[in-house]
């Protein structure tokens, strides 16, 4: 079997195409399990379940609470990244990768068999809630880990491409989800959807995740972390331990200096760049995916399918920008695609605002496809990989899934908030264009600041501020 890993010196464990393949997969999948799940969850609280678990208040008040149980799942994201990253840096990817899956699928069929309120009265929220907290709790650390597994298994000539499959997963979960709502809607009565129609979907996930459950079950650690100098048997060791490993040279020459590296390595400015990358993505999608879509109908007065519809046909076309994103960035280095892309978002904000603003079908359907395909997800493309290769191996797991989860909480959840209350003051648009601009700014700064590194040679501890690895600056 070919062997498709690194091929410098000194190169990590060895994986073949096959394991290579069933990585790139596994981490396509999670993702999209994770994106399907809470899209799911979040159209079944828009549709139904306000009349399902809330039944005794007022339509808007019940609206209000099934949105508050879709948040809790957002608090719960955060815990998850912190609990999960850690044991991921200390036992493993795959171990983690493994229960997280299992916590995302699991919690998802079980809302398909919850008790309605009708049956079981306020418990019955009460389970919602607790389901909803341990989904998030797992989808915290789910697509981080996806991205540091595919990172440390791909081949550094094309870690970019392999790592975008990442990316990929979040359209697919997305349109998967919104596809099966749509056939329900169209085929059930609102009876038969309140009645019994809207667990299939939940019931449905089910046959997704042992198929996931089963494909990382065979998966093999990443090599990266099996070649750690300071793993013994598969656990690594603490601070401490490796301080009198290397104190009482206990460990070979060339090993002590590794890990001698790591005690002295430092995670602050890695950590703050990382947050500044994810900022700028995060913020453009909660601007175009999630504000903009009820701006558009309730404020320009276009029919709630036109802004919905360029979602999806945006989403479709990221199919080929999420993979070619990340082929050019192999090619001619991250850094500088990165440039290009913030620096057209921050070129087009005002041009792309004027089309969505025009009202007209085709202007909003233009303006939406180009917001979200050059300022979300090609952006997204290369955070993934970008990110992983800014931290070393013994807390790259920990700080991207934090990085991830804190920039997406405040750019995502705090921006839309903003973007309504300035457009209502205003009266006008461009307040959005202007959030558009000071997001990718944020992302340019934090590039430019970056490292100029792409292609780099992974060992136990790599960051841009240790010399224990190789790597060709572009």
């Amino acid at each position: 079997m070919t062997d498709t890993t690194q091929t410098e010196p000194n190169s990590p464990a060895r994986r073949t195409t096959r394991d290579l393949t069933r990585a790139a997969v596994s981490g396509w999948l999670g993702t999209a399990m994770e994106f399907m799940d809470f899209q799911l969850y979040s159209l079944a609280a828009a549709i139904v379940f306000n009349k399902i678990f809330f039944p005794d208040v007022s339509p808007a008040i019940g609206l209000i609470a099934a949105m508050a149980t879709y948040g809790v799942g957002y608090v719960a994201r955060l815990a998850g990244a912190l609990y999960f990253g850690r044991m991921g840096d200390r036992i493993g990817r795959k171990k983690v990768l493994f229960l997280t899956i299992l916590l995302m699928g699991a919690s998802t069929t079980l809302i398909g068999v919850l008790p309605t309120y009708g049956m079981i009265g306020i418990f019955a929220p009460i389970l919602l809630v607790a389901l909803r907290l341990v989904q998030g709790f797992g989808a915290g650390a789910e697509i981080a880990g996806a991205t540091v597994m595919l990172a440390e298994y791909a081949p550094a000539k094309r870690r970019g491409l392999v790592s975008s499959l990442v990316s990929l997963g979040t359209n697919s979960g997305t349109l998967a989800a919104s596809g099966l709502w749509a056939v329900l809607l169209a085929v059930l009565s609102e009876e038969q959807l309140v009645s019994w129609g809207w667990r299939l979907p939940f019931l449905l996930s089910f046959a997704l995740m042992l198929f996931a459950v089963w494909l990382r079950r065979n998966l093999k650690e990443s090599p990266v972390f099996e070649e750690r100098a300071d793993v013994v048997d598969g656990v690594a060791m603490s601070r401490a331990e490796v301080a009198t490993a290397v104190a009482h040279d206990t460990v070979e020459e060339q090993q002590q200096s590794v890990l001698e590296a790591g005690l002295r390595q430092r995670k602050g400015k890695a950590f703050f760049l990382s947050l500044g990358l994810r900022f700028g993505q995060a913020g453009n999608s909660g601007l175009v995916q999630t504000f903009l879509v009820g701006y558009i109908a309730t404020t320009l007065g276009a029919d709630r399918s036109v802004p919905t519809d360029a979602i999806v046909w945006g989403s479709l076309l990221g199919f080929a920008t999420v993979p070619l994103i990340g082929l050019l960035g192999d090619r001619f280095g991250r850094r500088p695609l990165y440039i290009a892309l913030t620096v057209l978002t921050i070129v087009l904000a005002f041009p792309v605002m004027l089309l969505i603003a025009s009202g007209s079908t085709a202007g909003v359907m233009a303006g939406m496809i180009i917001g979200l395909n050059v300022g979300v997800l090609g952006l997204f493309s290369l955070e993934s990989v970008t990110m992983a290769e800014l931290f070393g191996a013994r807390t790259r797991f920990t700080q991207l899934a934090l990085a991830k989860e804190i920039g997406g909480i405040l750019a995502t959840a705090i921006g839309p908030v903003v973007a309504a209350t300035l457009t209502a003051v205003t009266g006008s648009w461009w307040p959005v264009a202007a959030m558009l601009i000071v997001y990718s700014l944020i992302t340019l700064v934090s590039i430019v600041l970056a490292p100029k590194r792409a292609g780099v040679t992974w060992c136990v501890w790599r960051t841009p501020y240790e010399v224990c690895c190789r790597a060709r600056s572009r």
